[in-house]
């Protein structure tokens, strides 16, 4: 599911911001960037992430802005620039190159001049920092929350035809074995079989199709498999892998009842509920 949410806090005159958005992914990945002085942090952001988040791709970055007015100043390594120095002057006593080496020169290399940093104590900041993810998470999560709310709007509409289509089912089942008898008889006779509508013969093939096809039980467990559904879905926790698994039972016992139908009928609104179980399973993966 997506999100986005945003916290500040102030520490000592300086402004902490923590950035989080998150998108649709089957697993939980946490992506997080933070100053070089707050990295020993990451383990209670994540903890703290993974404590209200359960799914989705999260990126979070952890960034400040001092608002100080003290001037400050360029960071110099005199030592280093004087080791420069000398291996710029060995070096050209070594080759016998002329030119001049000069302080421009000197003051480009790699470390010698570094622009103001900031120190922190991560501990010191943690309790600022952790009300700023505080604050984001909240945003992040009414944000998901009204998502979800959409969500499952449209995944009860999905169940409603689902169970409009296993009512008609129940209603078409029973007339299956009555269309098979009437069939039977109607090809013998146009065979000139001699045999009577109540040969024995006959009688135990018709009651072999009819249980070879009878689909009450199927019917009764997707039936329950949608109600159950129906229930993880009002609840207020993570429910998403839940209604995953009860998707695939869904899925099994479609395919059972599709395949032991022998009805046209039966078999087309199998076809139109598997539609629609198809997109509840899309729709699922994304769900916290």
């Amino acid at each position: 599911m997506t999100g986005y949410g945003h916290g500040e806090t102030d520490y000592e005159g300086t402004k902490f911001t923590v950035e989080l958005n998150s998108v649709n992914r089957k697993q939980s990945d946490i992506v997080i960037n933070l100053p070089r002085d707050l990295v020993s942090l990451e383990p209670q952001i994540r903890q703290s992430i993974n404590e209200n988040i359960s799914r989705g791709r999260t990126n979070v970055v952890v960034s400040y802005h001092n608002g100080s007015t003290v001037p400050r100043k360029l960071a110099l390594d005199v030592d280093l620039a004087r080791s420069y120095h000398d291996a710029m002057r060995a070096l050209q006593k070594e080759l016998d190159a002329p030119g001049e080496i000069t302080i421009g020169a000197i003051l480009q290399a790699p470390g010698v001049m570094r622009a103001p940093e900031e120190s922190f104590d991560s501990s010191a900041t943690w309790p600022a920092i952790e009300r700023a993810l505080r604050a984001a998470l909240n945003e992040l999560i009414k944000m998901r929350e009204r998502e979800g709310k959409h969500l499952a709007k449209d995944l009860i509409g999905r169940l409603k035809a689902m169970r409009k289509q296993i009512k008609e089912i129940r209603n078409i089942h029973p007339d299956v074995v009555k269309k098979y008898r009437a069939t039977l008889l109607e090809r013998i006779q146009k065979a000139g079989l001699p045999i009577a509508s109540d040969d024995e013969r006959l009688v135990k093939e018709i009651s072999f199709f009819a249980d070879r096809s009878d689909v009450s039980e199927e019917l009764t467990r997707v039936e329950s498999h949608l109600a159950q559904f129906a229930h993880h879905l009002r609840r207020r926790e993570p429910v998403g892998r839940t209604l995953e698994f009860i998707t695939q039972e869904i899925f099994r016992e479609l395919n059972t009842l599709g395949a032991k139908a022998n009805d046209a009928g039966i078999s087309q609104r199998v076809v139109l509920c598997k539609a629609e179980l198809e997109k509840i399973r899309e729709q699922i993966q994304n769900l916290e």
